[in-house]
């Protein structure tokens, strides 16, 4: 059993590891598989490793997950995903269970990248690990549920400065729609930004029941419904569009006040089931984010981003375009059905119709050309703003950037993970 003390003595000379041109460790040829790992193989973990496999050259040589019974749910569909596309099925011997499945992962020697698809908790510890065995690193948003865990992940980005790549999930940066829409934004087709509205309005989340009787099963199998282990929903979902405002305008906010609450909850977890956030951004650009997570019905999903010369507005389903002095339309249709006409031209019902796929293959093309990539610090800060709003709204008093930063704010877990490792 590898600890993980043992694990990061061990691997205390890979911080100071040699980079090696791409064609000395994958080959000459372009089509050298990238031997990747995946660490928690629940649902998104499988849908980012299948758009990663059917899209790049990446292969999976490993999995790990606390659960084995989550293992054995996943490894089917995995071996048939990998023979599609000229793999071949995983060895038993790379397979790991347990509470130190993520350290007998990242020490297998054969595995050149990971995906990191576990709950937000472990996402510090894992992408630090990661990068300490000079892995490549892929891992979901949010990077922490914390103030503290956020501080670990720059910290791990700075050491993967120029020896790994490290991306994190905010898939939307690579959308063709939205990358456009920012490229205009910046360019000035809206004008001075002055105001933008943000919202994610989703339906509620099911309740997963555990195998065993478990208390902390229950908790990690309904982890989004725990602040401490994912970070609540503004982490989970209000964050993607934080991350597109901190993105468009190349800034993080200032300060932030916000309101929550539990009403229209479920009879278990302590996460608010919405949020209204005011943010201050530099230049004077007020931001307001709505975030619930409650009820039967998703509602939409939205960045309206308000210039002196026009309005830009990005939907999932309702189109993204540009209206004013400077019209654009990006051809994604506005929440209609597709007519025969569109549907033959291949018309896009979601905006996010190319963003995984595209994500992935930046991931993957920087490890195969050695045009390294570090996301780290983005993906810290669009947390970190997120932690802002939730940190306002849960002290319901007004909060700055600093306030919040320098209360080093950390969820001390008492999780015994030992119990799982005979699950």
């Amino acid at each position: 059993m590898i600890t993980r003390r043992k694990f990061i003595t061990s691997t205390a000379a890979a911080s100071a590891f040699t980079v090696l041109k791409p064609s000395t460790v994958f080959g000459t040829t372009a089509n050298s598989a990238i031997r990747t790992g995946i660490i928690g193989c629940g649902n998104r973990g499988t849908a980012v490793i299948t758009d990663m496999v059917n899209h790049t050259s990446a292969r999976i040589i490993a999995m790990a997950d606390l659960f084995g019974y989550q293992i054995e749910k996943a490894k089917p569909g995995f071996d048939k995903l990998n023979r599609d596309n000229g793999g071949t099925a995983i060895e038993s011997s790379n397979v790991y269970r347990g509470s130190e499945a993520y350290l007998e992962l990242l020490h297998n020697p054969d595995v050149d990248a990971v995906l990191i698809s576990s709950p937000a908790y472990t996402h510090p510890d894992f992408l630090e690990a990661a990068v300490q065995a000079g892995k490549h690193v892929y891992c979901e948003k949010p990077v922490a549920p914390d103030v503290a865990g956020c501080k670990q992940v720059i910290r791990a980005g700075q050491n993967a400065e120029g020896k790994v790549s490290v991306a994190i999930g905010f898939q939307i940066r690579h959308a063709t729609p939205y990358v456009e829409m920012a490229e205009r934004i910046r360019r000035g087709d809206i004008g001075e930004v002055v105001n933008v509205q943000l919202y994610y309005l989703s339906s509620g989340s099911k309740k997963n029941q555990p195998v065993g009787n478990s208390t902390e099963e229950f908790m990690i199998r309904n982890h989004f419904h725990f602040r401490e282990l994912s970070g609540g929903i503004l982490l989970d979902q209000g964050i993607h569009m934080i991350d597109v405002c901190n993105w468009v305008l190349n800034e993080k906010p200032g300060n932030a006040v916000g309101m929550g609450n539990r009403k229209g909850e479920p009879d278990f977890g302590d996460t608010f089931t919405n949020y209204q956030v005011a943010y201050g951004y530099p230049h004077e650009r007020n931001v307001s984010l709505h975030s619930t997570q409650f009820g039967p019905v998703f509602g939409d999903v939205c960045a309206r981003i308000l210039g002196t010369k026009g309005m830009a507005e990005a939907h999932y389903s309702r189109g993204v375009y540009i209206e004013g002095e400077n019209p654009w339309d990006s051809g994604v249709l506005r929440g209609q059905a597709p007519t025969p006409e569109q549907r033959a031209a291949g018309a896009f019902t979601s905006a996010l119709y190319d963003s995984t796929p595209n994500k992935v293959k930046a991931f993957i093309n920087s490890i195969e050309t050695g045009n390294l990539i570090n996301e780290a610090h983005s993906g810290a800060t669009s947390t970190l703003s997120a932690i802002l709003g939730r940190m306002s709204a849960t002290t319901k008093e007004e909060t700055t950037w600093d306030e919040m930063y320098y209360s080093n704010q950390k969820f001390d877990l008492n999780l015994n993970l030992k119990q799982f490792d005979s699950i």
